[in-house]
């Protein structure tokens, strides 16, 4: 019986969660058992873009000054207004998903520089991709050093073969499980990271407005564009065979975030984000917007 409802609630997570193909015009709904409220998750429609952006992080494109920005990140866990501005926008073609971040920040700073060094120690912006068996989390610092890891849900790594492929061997020093942070209840139970896992043909530019580790001055902040080919979302999109690149009118989940080294005021947790989780986890995405690609 345990193992029955177990299955239903897994099941009613997917259809729930990663109803992505919708017809346009209709929202997918998100319920209980999850920290986040489905009236408080933003709904936003991502436009095509006939030119490219040049990747050099300034975002000072045509396409982006034009391109319709996210609302302030909200504290992650309670809501509330931020100290600092933060602000993310998404296009896409038929080549790319681009995504852009506005950060106003006074002081810059950035410490690490070793590829997939904890990223999350040093002041980072951070994006989530969802799919219907997993996700892919991305961290960038001002230094416009990554952090990537790829993950799977346990129940559908082994039923859904990703098991039986070369590049994900659970033995691998660098592969391990994972069961959130603050949220450790989920339905979906515990998923398998991989840490090893780099995305194919990302490109990626960080452009500081100031002065990088100089407190001395004041700073405007800094801002992130990337770009990340379809083709490399295609293992995501495996799951629930999503069209690749998308079609218009298709609806993905994606989670933007930003998470500070400092606190301030006192009740700010730190971590600010598009979507408020509810909780200290970015690992739920139930809670990731909702990004209808249009043209």
């Amino acid at each position: 019986m345990k193992r029955t409802l177990y299955w239903i609630i897994a099941a009613l997570s997917i259809v729930v969660i990663f109803g992505f193909i919708t017809a346009e015009g209709e929202w997918p709904a998100v319920q209980s058992p999850f920290p986040c409220n489905d009236a408080d998750i933003p709904r936003y429609q991502a436009a095509y873009t006939k030119q490219k952006p040049v990747i050099d992080g300034k975002l000072n494109d045509a396409v982006w000054k034009n391109a319709l920005r996210s609302a302030p990140f909200r504290d992650l866990i309670k809501g509330t207004k931020t100290l600092l501005d933060t602000r993310a926008a998404v296009i896409w073609d038929e080549e790319f998903l681009y995504i852009a971040y506005w950060i106003e920040e006074p002081d810059v700073k950035a410490t690490l520089k070793e590829r997939d060094a904890p990223i999350y120690n040093d002041n980072d912006v951070e994006l989530f991709i969802a799919g219907s068996d997993g996700y892919y989390e991305f961290e960038i610092n001002a230094y416009s050093t990554i952090y990537e890891v790829l993950f799977f849900w346990e129940q559908e790594f082994t039923r859904k073969g990703y098991a039986q492929m070369a590049e994900f061997n659970r033995n691998d020093p660098k592969a391990r499980e994972f069961n959130g942070v603050g949220f450790k209840t989920h339905p979906r139970g515990k998923r398998i990271g991989f840490w090893n896992w780099d995305f194919p043909g990302l490109e990626k530019a960080v452009f500081v407005e100031g002065t990088l580790n100089d407190h001395r001055d004041k700073d405007k902040g800094w801002t992130v564009e990337l770009a990340l080919p379809w083709k490399g979302l295609e293992l995501l999109a495996k799951g629930d065979g999503r069209s690749v690149p998308p079609k218009p009118g298709d609806t993905w989940r994606m989670d933007f975030s930003r998470f500070n080294t400092y606190k301030a005021p006192q009740d700010d947790s730190g971590g600010w984000a598009w979507s408020s989780h509810g909780v200290w986890d970015s690992h739920v995405p139930e809670c990731f917007p909702f990004i209808r690609f249009v043209e």
